[in-house]
């Protein structure tokens, strides 16, 4: 834990300059410059509330919201744990020349998409005002849930960093199991109803994702209680597999170089 901090500590500017880098290159050639980060996003949930709420007579409440947080929180783990895999080849000119704890590409990827996911709630927030949500004390777990999410994500990627150094194909595998967990989460319908007990019981508490969108709008739109027992375990689960994967990175990551 000392040298994970103290190596955080050490290179925070550069992960800081790094990622402001990425977000300015991202739009540098767009006319609507960082009006993209909130268009995407709305597009996407305007394009799922249709086939999913008018063509599929999807009936949940404020299904619109409904759609948009689902959108938001799978947008940040899928492209997190997507770059993660590619994150070290991808960095070769870097890594090659000088020495980074590897896994601090994978922080720096996920401040910008840390960021990207602020603007959305930032819109989901604003359409809970305009949709006329009821604040609720429920509503203060959303802290606990991102956090959550942000370290499940994390837990994840460092693992798939390492594999991805040396297993080729494993991008083009991960691309469909990400399509499988992406079905199975329930980004645009209610996994409780739609999906038959007891197989919404074993999704729920065997996908992280779905767990974590599910509690996020119970939280945010409906006031209902959360399993903060479940959520506890997957924090502390992750925070245990990261820490593993971080030790398994310092372990290896002088070999990086050679396979690359």
């Amino acid at each position: 834990m000392k040298r994970i901090a103290q190596d955080i500590s050490k290179y925070w500017n550069y992960m800081m300059y790094s990622a402001k880098a990425d977000l300015k290159s991202e739009v540098a050639s767009s006319h609507l410059n960082w009006v993209w980060w909130v268009l995407e996003p709305l597009c996407m949930m305007f394009i799922y509330a249709f086939i999913f709420g008018v063509i599929f007579d999807a009936s949940e409440q404020y299904f619109s919201i409904f759609i948009f947080i689902g959108l938001t929180m799978w947008n940040f783990f899928n492209k997190t744990v997507t770059y993660s895999v590619k994150s070290v080849k991808s960095s070769k000119s870097v890594v090659s020349k000088v020495y980074i704890p590897k896994y601090l590409l994978i922080i720096k990827k996920m401040m910008v998409n840390a960021f990207k996911m602020m603007i959305s709630f930032g819109i989901v927030f604003c359409m809970m005002i305009f949709f006329k949500v009821s604040p609720t004390w429920n509503m203060l777990w959303w802290a606990l849930i991102v956090l959550t999410l942000i370290v499940c994500t994390f837990a994840i990627s460092v693992h798939l960093q390492h594999f991805g150094v040396y297993v080729e194909d494993l991008h083009n595998a991960l691309r469909i199991v990400l399509r499988v967990i992406f079905y199975m989460s329930g980004i645009f319908y209610n996994l409780e109803t739609r999906v038959p007990a007891p197989y919404n019981e074993i999704l729920l508490k065997g996908n992280p994702m779905a767990l974590l969108l599910d509690s996020m709008r119970k939280a945010l739109l409906y006031d209902q209680n959360i399993d903060w027992g479940i959520l506890l375990v997957v924090l502390l689960g992750s925070i245990l597999l990261g820490l593993w994967g971080i030790n398994r990175i310092y372990k290896n990551e002088n070999g990086y170089a050679k396979v690359i």
